[in-house]
């Protein structure tokens, strides 16, 4: 029997890197997954296929979280076809990056909607339900950029600082209702997002590391899988680091 035995899970985002490591952990862990993605396409049917491989009654639910009404909407379809959200996973998230001088406002926005904006919008949805019953996980993916910033990524840092005061501020309001909160702050993690880098690049990045490597996407879904499950039980509030102590 695995850790997350009987629990419903929601994790935005999810269509493939950091979001399905995380998918696949829980599921191997004996939770029922659903996924919130933007786009149904064929990465993200992709993913879908290898986490029904283990566990059919997983779905995947079209939505954009940047949208409150959306985010509300599949939380609804998510609660009618499990009746519950045990945990909620704010994974999506996007980068548009540029040096400030040159920043539009499209930028901007577009960043902290979905970053920031999305991970609001899918907590105020699932909250109802996690009051009613009194228990709850809720991660957010941050970053060490949002803990320590990066010249060029002043949209995305801002983003992901903002998840850490978000997280810690509803751990203080719902923890007398049972509810945890937490966040995770990866490193430099090999997903398709970082290897378009090149890898000249991404062994340049990986030799600032004390680790002397990248971070793989299984790792952080480790680290999410802690936090999601009763191991992590009076663990609330907090911002869990993992970067190779890249950021410590």
């Amino acid at each position: 029997m695995g850790i997350l035995e009987n629990k419903v899970a929601l994790i935005t985002g999810a269509g493939r890197g950091i979001g399905r490591a995380i998918a696949l952990k829980f599921i191997q862990e004996g939770a029922t997954v659903a996924i919130m993605v933007l786009e149904e396409n064929e990465t993200a049917v992709e993913t879908l296929e290898m986490m029904r491989a283990i566990n059919p009654e997983c779905r995947m639910y079209k939505g954009d979280v940047s949208s409150f009404s959306q985010s509300r909407q599949v939380v609804e379809r998510v609660l009618e076809d499990f009746g519950r959200i045990d945990i909620l996973v704010n994974n999506a998230g996007i980068a548009w990056d540029g040096l400030l001088l040159r920043m539009s406002e499209e930028q901007w926005d577009s960043v902290i909607d979905i970053n920031l904006k999305g991970a609001f919008n899918c907590i105020h949805a699932v909250l109802p339900s996690m009051v009613k019953a009194r228990n709850g996980s809720i991660i957010s993916l941050s970053s060490i950029v949002g803990e320590g910033g990066n010249a060029g990524q002043a949209n995305y840092a801002a983003s992901k600082a903002g998840l850490i005061g978000l997280t810690k501020s509803i751990a203080k309001e719902l923890g007398p209702r049972g509810i945890r909160a937490n966040c995770i702050a990866p490193g430099f993690i090999d997903t398709d997002m970082t290897r378009s880098l090149g890898e000249r690049r991404m062994q340049e990045l990986a030799s600032t590391i004390p680790l002397r490597r990248s971070g793989r996407p299984d790792e952080v879904a480790s680290v999410a899988l802690f936090l999601a499950s009763d191991m992590s039980s009076y663990v609330s509030g907090q911002v869990i680091g993992c970067c190779g102590a890249l950021y410590c």
